[in-house]
């Protein structure tokens, strides 16, 4: 396994689409693109900048029901990507056991961030798909910037109802 970090989320234009940018820690430094959606975006990006909402979001209750369970997050694992979907393990400590939880990275990711686990990827995975990209800024890096922030803001409160 590879350590990961966040890199941030950055939109894909003319879509919109949320990315996440995972990055290898060491080595060639890899970046490991994965498209997810909005709401999930949005989450990671309200626990990046520190904010708390006024109730638990999901990725907060997924949190509190674990501790309310005497278990706790301790690591993210990307394993897997079949037909252009990723799969993920969110492992929790339980009474000294480790239980591994099938996830989306999203998700995942939007966990780890809330309770500042380490991110891994499966070397092989990593192999297949991570892309070495100079980790100097782009030219236009603010204006992708502005408009993630743009997308953060249009997000409603009824954009998160099942």
């Amino acid at each position: 396994m590879i350590e990961m970090q966040l890199e941030g989320i950055r939109l894909e234009i003319p879509q919109n689409t949320p990315v996440l940018m995972l990055r290898e820690q060491s080595g060639s430094r890899r970046i490991m693109p994965i498209y997810i959606g909005a709401p999930e975006a949005s989450s990671i990006h309200y626990a990046l900048e520190g904010l708390q909402p006024d109730r638990p979001l999901t990725h907060d209750l997924l949190i509190n029901v674990a501790e309310g369970l005497d278990a706790q997050p301790v690591k993210l694992v990307i394993t897997k990507v079949e037909e252009n979907t990723y799969f993920a393990d969110l492992h929790f400590l339980q009474r000294g056991k480790v239980i591994a939880i099938s996830c989306r990275p999203s998700d995942g990711v939007a966990v780890a961030v809330r309770s500042g686990i380490p991110i891994f990827v499966e070397e092989d995975l990593l192999d297949a798909v991570g892309k070495v990209v100079p980790t100097t800024a782009p030219d236009n890096a603010e204006e992708i910037i502005d408009d993630f922030r743009d997308f953060i803001d249009s997000i409603k409160p009824e954009d998160f109802q099942g």
